[in-house]
């Protein structure tokens, strides 16, 4: 029983950070009416990052400042690729967003696995990983990694929510969301706000990197494949653009992986989710939560 709550507790952990990945994208396809398969790319490459700065600093708190920093640079360099589209017409094509987010997926991905460290995973120091006991029940271990990826999950999606559902800025973001050209009509300065929505998914996404590479202590240049398909799934059976539902079915599939691997081969948890969106999209084609 011990052994199964503690796969519980591990899910859950897991389950905040796809939580936190599938509401950068969903968010981004709420507003920008953009399928950003590449965010999960953008987030191991900042992992990358972090293990640069921390083998040539070791400087916890410069890792810190200076992953967010590429992140959000990184999306500021591809957010002109959306404005050219958001331009040419009065909303985004939700195909052709997804062809340049591929696009950049794999231009990423090339750099990973042939430019960085010579295109090995890399590892990070021991004194990096949060794996340190914080509470121990009977045979149950709490690491302080846990616990701070659990705080900086729940601390992240409160403040995002207020931000989007109880301040002026968030009902700008809704105007947008619902039509770009009314919002304009009502003065809303649209791609201002696109350029700030690609700053906000990028600071999501640099602290994501910095928790993952904390809790798994390696990066690799295909750990963008493994976590992107499983955040597009998560974000096709919640329903595109739907936060409340992104966040219970990134929980749930945490919480369902580490349990399968318990139970099952772990190679089964890539086919369950799969199976999952097969069957929603053949159900209920615009997800669980969107009506």
């Amino acid at each position: 029983m011990e052994i199964i709550i503690a796969q519980i507790i591990n899910g859950v952990v897991l389950g905040s950070i796809y939580a936190l990945l599938v509401t950068g994208f969903n968010l981004m396809f709420l507003v920008g009416k953009i399928i950003h398969f590449s965010y999960p790319y953008i987030v191991v490459l900042s992992m990358y990052i972090s293990w640069g700065v921390l083998h040539i600093t070791d400087n916890v708190i410069l890792v810190g400042i200076v992953t967010i920093a590429g992140s959000i640079g990184m999306h500021l360099l591809i957010g002109p690729l959306f404005y050219h589209l958001n331009n040419r017409k009065s909303s985004i094509d939700i195909n052709t967003s997804f062809i340049v987010s591929l696009g950049i997926a794999l231009i990423l991905t090339e750099i990973m696995s042939h430019h960085i460290h010579y295109g090995f995973p890399v590892s990070f120091p021991v004194n990096w990983l949060g794996n340190m006991t914080f509470m121990r029940i009977n045979m149950i271990n709490i690491s302080k990694g846990q616990i701070l990826t659990l705080f900086l999950s729940i601390l992240l999606v409160l403040v995002l929510f207020l931000l989007i559902y109880r301040t002026q800025l968030g009902r700008a973001f809704r105007a947008i969301a619902e039509s770009i050209s009314k919002a304009r009509l009502q003065g809303i300065p649209v791609q201002e706000l696109n350029l700030l929505l690609f700053v906000i998914t990028g600071l999501i996404g640099g602290i994501i990197a910095l928790l993952l590479s904390m809790l798994l202590g390696a990066a690799s240049p295909w750990l963008g494949d493994h976590i992107a398909l499983k955040v597009l799934a998560v974000a096709i059976v919640a329903g595109l653009g739907n936060l409340e539902g992104g966040l219970i079915c990134g929980l749930s599939l945490g919480i369902a992986e580490t349990l399968i691997i318990h139970f099952l081969p772990g190679s089964w948890t890539n086919t369950i989710a799969f199976m999952m969106m097969l069957i929603v999209v053949l159900m209920r084609p615009k997800g669980i939560f969107n009506r």
